[in-house]
């Protein structure tokens, strides 16, 4: 295991977990490795804020044989949603910003937006606030989540473009009419996309720029960032050329290429060890060696469910789960296919890597892949494993 002296290590068995259940999680991602399915992981479990697991399996580029290393470089997309919500509710510990804002006191463009319905567009009931935005509540939408006048149009915009800036990415979106009305129903969304251009705007600096100032510089998170400079482009972890289940060609983010947009819903490249960081400090309720992001409180806040009985649109969030600010969190001990306590919370990326945090057991674990389409079937067996070695 790779040693990184200012985070803790132990043998599994010190920390309460089984050291061959443990070993059973990496044999298992070697098969899959060996079954051609998957091109290679880097798996990490800390329990009690000690790392008891941290490998890599497979390769980093199937196309040149490389072999993935535990500090190859991934596109973790969605997993940079939790990253930004951090940094608005560090906004709002700062005095800055209220979460009961309307989005549109801060970004104007959304002063008047319209719903869409089957038989027209209606003006909007109650504005989305910031909170709307953190627990997707804000009645927007993702383009390849459905077939919906509104997903067409977000395509038509060619929302997804990263050659915009976050200000014209904003203003642009705010043309499209919502899918929802605000605070009706949750629906995976651009929402954190808005919130990367609302950090922007109430600090005064590019979102790469405070990211850097105000998260990585501190939590020494020294390989995240919105591209993969030159001199680390060689660590850069990638998926098959060809979906190994479809064969059809595999489409991911351009990690060497510096992006006009600075993409707060899913922009980010990162390492296993960084994220790690990050997690370590939401462990900590807010701090890591000495440096405090977020008070105790503001993180068991982000970390409680906000919808209540609000429904959700599509399948994404299991049974059992609700929605915190930035975060999926679990609700019920049973209800859901895998396991995990009340209270646990945790997201995931569109080519696979996730991550969850176990405040009830002290525990929390990622999984770093890059492959897309198996992203499905890699979450729920890794959740499992884990699981599955608790003493």
């Amino acid at each position: 295991m790779t040693k990184h002296p200012d985070l803790p290590h132990a043998h599994p068995a010190d920390v309460g977990l089984c050291p061959e259940r443990t070993q059973r999680l990496m044999d298992a991602l070697r098969c899959e490795v060996a079954s051609g399915r998957l091109p290679g992981a880097v798996a990490m479990i800390a329990r009690q804020g000690q790392i008891a697991l941290f490998e890599a399996v497979g390769q980093q580029d199937p196309g040149t044989g490389t072999p993935m290393q535990t500090d190859s470089i991934f596109r973790i997309y969605s997993m940079t949603k939790p990253v930004v919500s951090v940094a608005v509710m560090m906004l709002v510990e700062r005095g800055q910003l209220l979460l009961s804002d309307p989005v549109s006191r801060w970004l104007p463009e959304y002063a008047h937006q319209q719903v869409s319905t089957a038989t027209g567009l209606e003006p909007v009931r109650n504005p989305a606030t910031v909170q709307d935005l953190l627990r997707h509540t804000a009645g927007l939408t993702y383009e390849f989540l459905g077939d919906s006048a509104v997903q067409r149009h977000y395509a038509q915009v060619n929302i997804a473009s990263r050659e915009r800036t976050n200000a014209e990415f904003s203003q642009t979106l705010a043309t499209v009419p919502l899918q929802f009305q605000p605070g009706s129903v949750w629906a995976y969304s651009r929402a954190t996309d808005v919130l990367g251009r609302l950090v922007e705007v109430v600090s005064g600096q590019a979102l790469s720029a405070f990211l850097q100032a105000e998260i990585f510089g501190p939590l020494g998170m020294v390989d995240t960032g919105f591209a993969v400079p030159l001199a680390q482009q060689h660590r850069i972890a990638e998926p098959f050329a060809h979906d190994p289940d479809g064969g059809v060609p595999m489409k991911v983010l351009e990690p060497r290429q510096v992006p006009a947009m600075e993409g707060g819903g899913g922009g980010l490249m990162s390492t296993a060890m960084d994220y790690t960081r990050f997690l370590h400090c939401l462990r900590n309720k807010g701090e890591l060696n000495g440096v405090r992001l977020l008070s105790p409180h503001t993180v068991d806040f982000m970390t409680a469910d906000h919808l209540g009985k609000m429904p959700a649109d599509g399948t994404l969030l299991p049974p059992g789960h609700g929605f915190g600010l930035g975060f999926a969190v679990r609700t019920h001990l049973g209800l859901s296919p895998v396991p995990g306590s009340v209270g646990l919370y945790y997201w995931g990326g569109i080519a696979g890597t996730t991550f969850f945090v176990d405040p009830a057991l002290d525990m929390y674990a990622m999984l770093m892949v890059q492959a897309p389409n198996q992203r499905d079937y890699y979450r729920p067996l890794f959740r499992d494993l884990v699981y599955a070695a608790l003493l």
